[in-house]
């Protein structure tokens, strides 16, 4: 049987050991079922979910020893989740993991405003069990408008790994950036960032705000603008966007942060044209790498750059190969 034919919700039957006798029970549960966050076991027993002994508990509630427990993991709150059937690009999958290539253009999450029609969407349709999974399986994200891969955990358990790497920081996320300017030399930016207190729509960097470090390398230069390999050490929303706009090197294309396009001395129609079309930020998750949940192993992907950035890319190419002349 396929897992998406398993029969929704899961129920386990465990029963406390005595060497757990005087936990609470949200701490007993998390030694019984490693495979689930605590937070997602806390909020298992909140909605009545785990019966200790026939009867729902307090999470705070302590064990003896040798209670039964009936843990029947129920879907999450999903009002706004409906599955469709919308195309992926699926480039590994086992038991535990789906690794996509997202393009640009598709919404992550459903919100305000992207109800559906989402990689999470997609997502319930292709693997209906993800509903018993925290957020689809989703651990991180790609903003709506920036390319490439990203991994999903299909159990509880490949979930709480891959938020434990990410904690842990040892979830490898490298991006391609076409920025702005010229850059003389990489670098690690290492600014918090929070909420714009004035554009709510947008992030900056704040004091006070999560803390986040970005580190960036040089690929290649051209007369106005830079291609960097970028590193994410950390998560936050806008991340590299914010950051490189913090260092006055914006991304091309992204009109929330960038504003305008510069286009560089001499360009002709074609390349002046492209920078002033290219709707969307030039960025492109190129390189993930994670340790398998179950086996430890390193895992690794790589991705070449869209067909639209490598476009631009030839245009800046054949520009710069004019000026020289």
């Amino acid at each position: 049987m396929k897992d998406a034919d398993r029969a929704l919700p899961e129920e386990h039957c465990l029963h406390i050991s005595p060497a757990l006798a005087g936990r609470r029970l949200d701490q007993a549960l998390a030694d019984l079922v490693p495979e689930y966050s605590r937070s997602r076991l806390q909020q298992l027993i909140d909605q009545g979910s785990v019966l200790v002994n026939g009867t729902t508990r307090r999470r705070r509630d302590k064990v003896q020893g040798g209670e039964e427990i009936r843990l029947r993991l129920a879907p999450e709150s999903r009002s706004t989740w409906v599955a469709q059937p919308i195309a992926m690009d699926i480039l590994f999958e086992d038991d535990q993991l789906l690794v996509v290539d997202k393009p640009a253009g598709l919404v992550v999450h459903p919100a305000a405003g992207n109800r559906d029609g989402t990689l999470q969407n997609a997502l319930l349709h292709y693997l209906p069990q993800l509903e018993l999974v925290p957020r689809a399986g989703i651990v991180h994200r790609l903003d709506k408008d920036t390319s490439g891969l990203l991994v999903v955990a299909k159990t509880p358990l490949a979930h709480k790994s891959l938020v434990d790497q990410l904690q842990r920081r040892s979830l490898y996320r490298e991006y391609r950036a076409l920025v702005q300017g010229i850059l003389i030399a990489g670098g690690t930016i290492a600014a918090p960032i929070g909420r714009d207190p004035l554009r709510r729509t947008r992030m900056t960097v704040i004091a006070g705000g999560r803390p986040a470090v970005t580190h960036y390398r040089i690929q290649e230069r051209f007369a106005a603008h830079t291609l960097l390999t970028v590193r994410l050490e950390t998560g936050r929303t806008h991340q590299i966007r914010v950051h490189m706009v913090h260092i006055h090197h914006p991304l091309v294309g992204d009109r929330t942060y960038g504003g305008r396009p510069r286009l560089p001395r001499g360009a002709g129609v074609r390349l002046s044209e492209a920078l002033q079309r290219f709707s969307r930020q030039a960025l492109h998750a190129t390189v993930l790498g994670c340790d398998h949940p179950l086996t430890g192993a390193a895992m690794h992907w790589k991705l070449p750059l869209p067909g639209d950035m490598r476009e631009l890319l030839s245009l800046l190419h054949e520009h710069d190969g004019h000026e020289l002349d």
